[in-house]
């Protein structure tokens, strides 16, 4: 498929060791303290119960409109959602939203980090069989990853499926490489926003055959009456299973893709509620970005309490004055985005935390991955200890306060309108620093004032950067030329 170039309009919810290092960096390149804005966090923890979802047609794209989108610009769209514009959240508080996020982030970060140990030690996928679960004709009810389980469904898309296109809300998660969504016949689907798809409805819906190079690019796949069954499972036991398909994929503007590989899942279950289905942009031959030969894609992800608009673009130049790091690969499981990185500094002051911590070994273990779906910053124990207790060395004078769920560091602000704290900044191994803006560390967890600093042990040899410390920022993958950049304030 020839290369496509295009841009995507996004509104986005989003979430022995010392303790210095004596070196410290030069002044003319150091910032060692963030201003953190109480008020303003506070007030938008308290928005965030009072959105409300947007009601969305479920457009059926003529043939008309679709033939002209083959004439029309070259640029592709996609338009996203927030959770909350999908589906009007439960909560009666902040506090209970936030308890939501880290109860999903923390499935989110176990399943990753399964599904890497799984890769390292050799297992395949195909050992790993379900309980009383059987890839047949008659037995296809298996509960699907959801968007609660992957922390995953804070990103939502509208595209539009088959031809003539049915629009759907789909998940964006770039810690996946297959796309899917729940179709009809389905007998026990989890509720999402807009009708199940109907293949029988869609002239575009074409069954793979085993033979063909997606359903060999599977993990997991089997045969029915000559055509693909695909499965895709998780650490935690969670898997989705249906039938192997190509569809046509509208996005914004009308303009259509041809010919994407998607699971038709049948008989779902999970807490995956709103969204049809999930868009994959991990680093395999399967997901959305390799199946259209994108050289690139970046996005920039708003406040996690906001309802504004950001972009996701694909073939799009990494903007000049971007912060760059080396993009890294894991020869065995290529989904994840590994980052070239060295160390971590506070206030200006590197940690003393040794370099090999972050290292991708030979043996594919270790290494700091990029991830979307995770939302708060997960580091080797060791390494977070030196990094907590050099916050908190510069922190002294804030009111502590109990800590929450994950976060073992809190503080009571109710009494400020806003507070100086130390700088926290990633060193990456080309040289260069991306600096953090206070409010992509210290967070708020309640609407009475309490913030927690926003990183986490693990006892993981893998580390995770989440989206609360990406916020604000666009992320770019130069998937051509190995390289991630960093540009602040470019959403």
């Amino acid at each position: 498929m020839a290369k496509l170039g295009f841009h995507l309009l996004c509104i986005l919810f989003t979430f022995s060791f010392s303790t210095v290092h004596p070196r410290t960096i030069s002044p003319a390149t150091t910032v060692s303290t963030s201003e953190l804005d109480v008020t303003d966090s506070i007030q938008k923890s308290l928005n965030v119960l009072s959105f409300s979802p947007q009601p969305q047609q479920s457009q059926m794209l003529t043939s008309s409109e679709l033939s002209s989108s083959s004439s029309s610009s070259s640029i592709l769209s996609l338009q996203l959602h927030s959770r909350v514009a999908v589906h009007k959240s439960s909560h009666k508080s902040y506090e209970s939203v936030t308890s939501a996020r880290l109860a999903r982030d923390s499935a989110r970060v176990e399943s990753l980090q399964t599904r890497l140990d799984l890769a390292v030690n050799g297992v395949k996928k195909s050992d790993l069989k379900p309980v009383d679960t059987e890839l047949s004709v008659e037995n296809l009810e298996v509960p699907v990853v959801s968007g609660t389980s992957q922390g995953s469904g804070e990103y939502f898309c509208r595209v539009g499926i088959g031809h003539p296109a049915s629009q759907a809300y789909m998940v964006l998660d770039t810690g996946s490489d297959v796309n899917w969504l729940q179709c009809a016949p389905c007998a026990d689907c989890y509720q999402q926003a807009d009708p199940i798809f109907e293949p029988a409805s869609s002239s575009s819906y074409s069954p793979l055959t085993c033979e063909a190079h997606q359903c060999k690019s599977l993990d997991v796949s089997e045969c029915r009456n000559g055509t693909c069954l695909y499965e895709v499972s998780y650490g935690d036991g969670s898997y989705t299973v249906g039938d192997f398909v190509t569809e046509t994929l509208t996005l914004q503007g009308s303009t259509t893709v041809e010919n994407i590989a998607i699971g038709c899942g049948h008989n779902n279950e999970g807490l995956f509620v709103g969204a049809a289905g999930l868009i994959g942009l991990g680093g395999g031959r399967l997901s959305f970005p390799s199946q259209i030969n994108a050289t690139s894609y970046s996005y920039c992800l708003v406040d996690r309490d906001s309802d504004s608009a950001s972009t996701l673009e694909f073939n799009s130049p990494i903007p000049h004055d971007a912060i760059t790091a080396p993009l890294l690969r894991n020869t065995k499981l290529d989904t994840f985005y590994y980052i070239g990185l060295t160390g971590i500094s506070v206030a200006g002051q590197l940690l003393n935390i040794p370099s090999s911590t972050f290292k991708l070994t030979n043996d594919g273990n270790s290494g700091v991955i990029v991830d979307s779906g995770t939302a708060i910053t997960r580091l080797q124990t060791e390494a977070y200890n030196v990094l907590r207790d050099a916050f908190t060395k510069g922190t002294k004078e804030l009111p502590a306060a109990t800590g929450v769920a994950l976060f073992d560091t809190c503080y009571d602000l109710s009494k400020r309108k806003s507070v100086q704290v130390p700088t926290v900044s990633f060193h990456f191994t080309n040289g260069k620093k991306l600096d953090l803006p206070a409010k992509n560390y210290l967070i708020p967890v309640d609407s009475s004032g309490t913030f927690c600093f926003a990183f986490a042990p693990t006892s993981s040899s893998l580390s995770i950067i989440g989206n609360v410390q990406q916020q604000g920022t666009r992320v770019s993958y130069d998937l051509e030329n190995s390289v991630i950049g960093f540009s602040p304030n470019k959403c």
